[in-house]
């Protein structure tokens, strides 16, 4: 009987982890994926159909008019779905020029400037610059034939705006709309990324033969992780969340390679290490140890 329930604490332990894990991997995989709908609508109509699919099946998941807050203040939401919106359309006009992972890296850097900004901590200086060191390793390719498109850098870094935007709205929003927080503001992104998304696909963004892709793109990139991180987030610290999201441009690394066939130079591969230990270290400097719950905690997450 002893055994049996130590197996038991044992899983309950590592089933979050797993959880939070599996949700990365699953936003890099329908990012992967994603590019499958740009030779028909392009970027920013992948991810008008992404974020409007994606929305519709939250709020048939979460249901979020139970127990809406009366008297709420509604700016930190809008703000929120704002703030998504231009991080998931930043971020995928910038894997139309760049491999996923170096992508996924840079707009890593969005989330380490709100972890840093205004810290007194020695520390935080030190993740600072191994951030920038990271991003020094990859750009800085010395072969003609590996350079990265300036435009897709600089959309990347868009991307991280928009996702340090996404934090500082998120604790605001989750903690006024719990639940309800993350199918409206995915909502919100929608009507804005829709029609930007229609404006330059035209038709072919509501062509019959693109909605099962579509569906699954929205599918595996936001109702799943979404999902798995509602169960990780109630069962473990969000320090620990925190620091464990620092791994997730390795995932965009492994789909790009695996899903995409993109390769890195070695001082690039070293760019990710970087920016992923910079972006653990100062989560694990900086967040709280507090156990916190359902959608609260998911306002820390990345914008999936």
């Amino acid at each position: 009987m002893t055994d049996r329930n130590g197996s038991a604490n044992r899983l309950g332990v590592m089933l979050p982890f797993m959880a939070a894990i599996a949700a990365m991997a699953s936003f890099q995989v329908g990012a992967a994926l994603a590019k499958g709908l740009y030779p028909a609508v392009g970027a920013l109509g992948a991810a008008g159909l992404r974020l409007s699919l994606g929305a519709a099946m939250l709020i048939l998941l979460v249901r979020p008019w139970r127990g809406w807050p009366r008297g709420a203040r509604l700016a930190p939401l809008v703000g929120l779905g704002v703030c998504t919106g231009m991080a998931v359309m930043m971020f995928y006009l910038a894997i139309a020029r760049l491999p996923l992972g170096i992508a996924i890296s840079l707009q890593f850097l969005g989330p380490l400037a709100v972890a840093v900004t205004g810290s007194r901590k020695a520390s935080d200086l030190l993740w600072a610059a191994l951030g920038a060191i990271g991003v020094w390793s990859l750009v800085a390719t010395h072969s003609s034939s590996q350079a990265l498109d300036p435009v897709g850098i600089a959309c990347a870094l868009a991307a991280g705006a928009g996702w340090g935007g996404y934090i500082i709205c998120g604790r605001l929003a989750g903690a006024a709309f719990g639940s309800a927080t993350a199918p409206v503001a995915t909502a919100i992104a929608g009507l804005i990324a829709l029609p930007v998304g229609a404006m330059t696909a035209g038709p072919a963004l509501f062509s019959p033969p693109l909605l099962p892709l579509a569906l699954l793109v929205a599918l595996i990139s936001t109702a799943i992780p979404f999902s798995l991180e509602v169960y990780a987030l109630t069962r473990m610290p969000a320090r620990t969340f925190a620091v464990l999201t620092s791994i997730e441009p390795a995932f965009g690394v492994l789909s790009g390679f695996f899903l995409l066939h993109e390769n890195l130079a070695p001082l690039q591969i070293i760019g990710v290490v970087s920016v992923m230990t910079a972006a653990g270290g100062a989560a694990w400097s900086s967040a709280n140890e507090t156990r916190q719950a359902g959608a609260s905690a998911l306002a820390n997450a990345p914008p999936t």
